[in-house]
């Protein structure tokens, strides 16, 4: 494949994500606490995460493997961060989950397997075949900066899934209104801090499959903040009029 052709459907990728972020401003996905029985045949929800996650975590590994790169030693933080993260999202995230009983729809499942897919598939291709880092990388303030941006979201997003997946005993499966922290702010903490996670990656990287990467997370987690917020207030008469969906102050 030529260079030329890889920006192409980088370019198509990206132009895609805005008609998704389009479409789910209007459609919500069906998964989590807005799962539908008519979206067809279901999976357990744990096992939907795990499934539709993996790809993130080896899609990379790999590129990196075929293309002999895993010598190149200054490359580790950068895909060290991206398979960081899919790790927990594989891993470790869906079983501590409170959602016994709970599925998913296995349709979603696939189009998120898909999406980690060609996610992978477009960061794994540029780290296989063109990313070059050297000591001086890890100088650059572009570096500097992104590292700290990841590293803060990784906090928060940890941080407050762990508050949720706390507000829920292990036999229970109700919901109740978060109080405290950046709660006092926003409906979804959890998700603005993989916002800040995937800027760090971006900023850090600084290429054009890192920039779509974060594009997308807009599109899927933005609709999704916004979708939350909306149920919380149809569920939640006392809910805190002053909150915002997923930024402070803003949206």
């Amino acid at each position: 494949m030529t260079y030329e052709t890889y920006k192409t459907i980088n370019y198509a990728w990206i132009c895609l994500a805005i008609i998704v972020f389009l479409f789910l401003l209007k459609v919500t996905a069906p998964f989590g606490r807005h799962t539908s029985k008519n979206w067809g045949v279901q999976i357990s929800n744990r096992l939907g995460w795990f499934f539709m996650e993996l790809p993130g975590m080896s899609v990379i590994g790999y590129f990196l493997i075929v293309n002999h790169r895993l010598e190149e030693y200054f490359m580790v933080l950068p895909v060290g961060f991206y398979i960081f993260h899919y790790v927990n999202r594989a891993l470790i995230f869906p079983f501590r989950l409170h959602t016994r009983g709970k599925t998913m729809p296995l349709v979603i499942m696939f189009m998120a397997v898909g999406f980690n897919l060609m996610n992978g598939f477009l960061i794994g291709y540029y780290f296989g075949n063109y990313a070059q880092y050297t000591l001086n990388s890890y100088t650059e303030p572009h570096f500097i900066v992104g590292a700290i941006l990841f590293v803060t979201g990784v906090y928060v997003n940890w941080k407050y899934d762990n508050r949720l997946i706390g507000l829920r005993k292990a036999n229970e499966s109700g919901y109740v209104i978060p109080f405290g922290g950046l709660f006092r702010y926003v409906s979804c903490p959890n998700l603005m801090g993989e916002i800040i996670e995937w800027t760090g990656f971006a900023i850090l990287c600084m290429n054009l499959p890192a920039l779509g990467f974060l594009i997308w997370t807009l599109a899927n987690l933005v609709p999704r903040a916004m979708s939350h917020h909306k149920w919380y207030k149809r569920r939640f008469d006392n809910y805190p009029s002053e909150r915002k969906a997923i930024f402070p102050f803003i949206v």
